[in-house]
């Protein structure tokens, strides 16, 4: 499930899909968050939201280049034992970013296939340095804590 940013009033909290939410000013009112991600599309500024710090991305950037690398390797060198190293180069770094830098769960977790493909996207968005609007829009849809 997406954790998601509900508004109360003047307060922002953290929902998970099909939680409910109390207001903390003690008004009494609650919010049960049902937003489904039914598209990679609508999975996108989610995955943006989730990396938000740049040694994160740049620590996914690094991961992914290394997965290439191994997978070209295989391929090139006939060595298929390194294709075994490709998840791992690739994983590793992206997962350090998440948990030392931008202190959130990795989405691989919870949507694996959208996650792997927006891994890719991001990839190919720092390539052409184009990452930047992307972030713009998603922290809009997914403020940060305040």
């Amino acid at each position: 499930s997406v954790s998601s940013r509900v508004m109360i009033g003047h307060h922002l909290g953290d929902v998970r899909e099909g939680e409910s939410w109390s207001d903390p000013s003690g008004h009494g009112r609650e919010v049960t968050v049902e937003r489904k991600l039914s598209s990679f599309e609508a999975f996108w500024p989610y995955y943006v939201s989730q990396h938000v710090h740049p040694v994160n991305r740049a620590l996914h950037f690094l991961g992914t280049s290394m997965a290439l690398a191994a997978v070209s390797a295989a391929l090139t060198l006939g060595a298929p034992l390194a294709l075994l190293l490709a998840p791992l180069v690739g994983y590793g770094p992206a997962w350090i970013g998440h948990y030392f830098f931008e202190k959130n769960r990795p989405a691989t977790f919870t949507h694996p296939w959208w996650s792997l493909r927006g891994d890719w996207r991001m990839y190919r968005l720092m390539w052409m340095e184009r990452m930047e609007p992307e972030l713009a829009r998603a922290q809009s849809l997914y403020p940060a804590q305040a």
